[in-house]
């Protein structure tokens, strides 16, 4: 039997994934940055059919990230398992640096943060290697002081495992394979056959990111330099190639004995980036001791065969990656693990009642600010979507706002917001608020819709007479990685906003919200 399976993987904002297959499951983490919970974790037994089975960061004892920009928080986790545990080494970059938390099942529930001393640096792995001892191998800035921007060092380190505590001194391994490499970073270590090999990314995570390779006979070193480096980059392809910044690789068998790598990449359109860096995979052969990724083709593909049975996955469907959502608050008890808020927990300000929809309480914290706004999101998955949400207008007076919301991040932003009868569609640049529209809208239950063709968007409202254009192809490409910068990806979502800091908080209904993807203009013609 045999699978297709699509690039991206994961679409969206999905970056810096790591994989993990025991027996034949197959499991992927990937970053999450100031979003909360933080490190989606899916599941395939097939490569091809990918379900969210939680987040492994889903406490506020576990995830401090108050007043994180939303590039901070969260950087590059690693998965593994051994011998009936699974262990995720991760990096907090702004509270209390390099951890391990521990499950005995990655659903969950995962183990309280134990943070490492002495563990410096950022994008931490570990290694169990076949005699029992397990290694932290990780990037920090160069010892003897970096002489450039991204002038580190990867550097591996005994750890035990049963305390979490560093054993021994560091020793610094390799610092890439080209000369002058900026940011190598990245790093995974493994054992295959007579070879310990470091993979790890070059170049940043940008236009020049590549992934390298690097072996040795000892844990230590010194480790050799594949004449073949880097293994595997886009970079060579040019800035208008539709695939690009791919690196950030982990490799891994499957229970049929294929070898593949995970490793991240950006799909722009217009040459902006708005969804952010996601997921893909390649297949990996060995050739005189060394990976060679996509060989014959030597960039990413649309499409693998995978030589594994089909996998039907079972989880309710709005829990999974790449497809249509539609939520009728009413008849739902809790969020999905896909949904997120911005630094804590949704359940500070989001309650569902059985028959009525979800309530989210307006708070004064808004979306402008590095705060905890009343906003609930997913993550944008696709170029072209739709996104339609309906809630009770008869309480937004007297600055309490509310409505959809498209978000880069703090300074870069859309809005659709409605507030005294009045709907507004608010674009936020550089941190600078412009109302580019203003529409009445009287009707209590209203219905609004923002679609998102590339980087042009529209907004609409659905009236009892149809569906009225608010404003149409308003340019969004500074919500791009490109101008915002960051590492993030946009969410979209629905938020409630007060301007009054009330005794008790105005609570605003939602009952209904809807994602769907959408074909861009260009192929509708």
């Amino acid at each position: 039997m045999s699978v297709i399976t699509e690039n991206p993987l994961l679409s969206g904002f999905y970056p810096d994934p790591s994989a993990c297959v025991v027996n034949d499951d197959i499991y992927i983490v990937n970053s999450s940055f100031a979003y909360f919970p933080g490190l989606p974790v899916m599941h395939s037994k097939d490569l091809a059919h990918w379900e969210q089975i939680g987040n492994v960061m889903d406490r506020e004892s576990q995830l401090p990230l108050e007043g994180a920009p939303h590039s901070n928080g969260l950087f590059a986790p690693t998965i593994r398992y051994n011998d009936g545990t699974f262990y995720v080494i991760c990096t907090n970059v702004s509270f209390g640096g390099n951890y391990i938390v521990t499950a005995e099942d990655p659903e969950g529930p995962w183990s309280e943060p134990h943070y490492i001393d002495g563990a410096d640096g950022i994008d931490p792995s570990l290694f169990f290697d076949t005699d029992g001892k397990c290694y932290y191998i990780g990037t920090h800035p160069n010892p003897d002081g970096c002489r450039y921007d991204g002038d580190w060092f990867i550097y591996i380190q005994e750890i035990d495992i049963e305390s979490f505590k560093l054993i021994g001194e560091p020793k610094n391994v390799w610092n890439g394979a080209m000369r002058g490499v900026h940011w190598p970073e990245g790093p995974h270590l493994y054992k295959i056959n007579d070879y310990y090999y470091i993979i790890h990314a070059e170049g940043g995570t940008g236009p020049e990111h590549a992934i390298s390779v690097a072996r040795s006979k000892d844990v230590f070193g010194p480790y050799e330099n594949n004449f073949c480096n880097p293994i595997f980059t886009h970079r060579h392809l040019g800035k208008r190639y539709p695939i690009k910044y791919v690196g950030h690789g982990d490799l891994f068998q499957t229970v049929n004995g294929e070898w593949y790598m995970v490793m991240l990449a950006v799909r722009p359109t217009n040459e902006f980036t708005t969804m952010g860096r996601e997921t893909f995979l390649a297949r990996v052969i060995w050739e005189n001791d060394w990976p060679v990724v996509n060989a014959g083709l030597g960039i990413l593909s649309e499409q693998l065969k995978v030589n594994l049975d089909e996998y039907e996955v079972v989880e309710p469907v709005t829990s999974l990656p790449n497809v249509n959502k539609d939520y009728d608050f009413k008849k739902m008890s809790m969020f999905g693990p896909e949904w997120m808020a911005l630094r804590k927990s949704y359940e500070r300000f989001a309650t569902f009642e059985k028959g009525e929809g979800l309530f989210l309480e307006a708070g004064t914290d808004n979306l402008t600010e590095l705060a905890t706004p009343s906003y609930v999101c997913i993550r944008q998955d696709s170029h072209c979507f739709e996104a339609k949400a309906t809630f009770l207008t008869d309480n937004l007076y007297m600055g309490v706002r509310a409505g959809l919301a498209y978000v880069q991040n703090d300074k870069y932003q859309l809005r659709f917001e409605i507030s005294e009868c009045i709907g507004q569609v608010i674009l936020v640049k550089n941190g600078v608020e412009e109302v580019w529209a203003e529409e009445k809208i009287t009707d209590s239950p209203a219905s609004i819709i923002l679609k998102v063709d590339g980087v042009k968007a529209s907004c609409f409202v659905v009236t009892k007479h149809g569906v009225d254009p608010v404003i149409r192809n308003l340019d969004i490409s500074d919500l791009s990685t490109e101008v915002a910068g960051g590492f993030v990806g946009c969410t979209v979502g629905i938020f409630a906003t007060d301007g009054v800091d009330r005794d008790e908080a105005v609570k605003v209904q939602f009952t209904e919200f809807n994602y769907h993807r959408i074909k861009a203009a260009a192929e509708e013609k």
